[in-house]
């Protein structure tokens, strides 16, 4: 496995769930997901939602659905600081999501354990 290489996406994000809804009602979202307890939204932040906003890594280090360890080399540190993750997952790489007040802890986490993290 190589070392994972992570871009801190700019923006942020809010992760909501509408407990009974198929799709949402815009086209606005970044991921979704569909379980059995409702529908999972993350959506960039609007100014005006109070909610826990949510900063983004994506690895770019290629894994596509044969490579594994990629994932569990970048949660394993921000589990062992404690850090909370929402991971999204897509065919070719992974976005983590760490709360916005935790990004540069989990930024400093990640560097210490070796993976690679720049900003924009």
């Amino acid at each position: 496995m190589s070392v994972p290489h992570l871009h801190r996406v700019p923006g942020r994000f809010v992760v909501e769930h509408l407990a009974h809804a198929t799709l949402p009602e815009d086209d606005e979202w970044v991921a979704l997901v569909r379980a059995p307890e409702g529908l999972t939204v993350v959506r960039e932040a609007p100014p005006w939602v109070e909610a826990e906003r949510w900063t983004g890594f994506y690895a770019d280090t290629p894994s596509g659905t044969g490579a594994p360890g990629v994932l569990a080399a970048i949660l394993a540190p921000l589990a062992d600081a404690a850090l909370p993750v929402f991971v999204a997952s897509t065919y070719h790489a992974d976005l983590v999501l760490v709360p916005e007040d935790d990004a540069e802890r989990a930024a400093g986490t990640l560097r210490g354990a070796g993976v690679r993290v720049t900003v924009g």
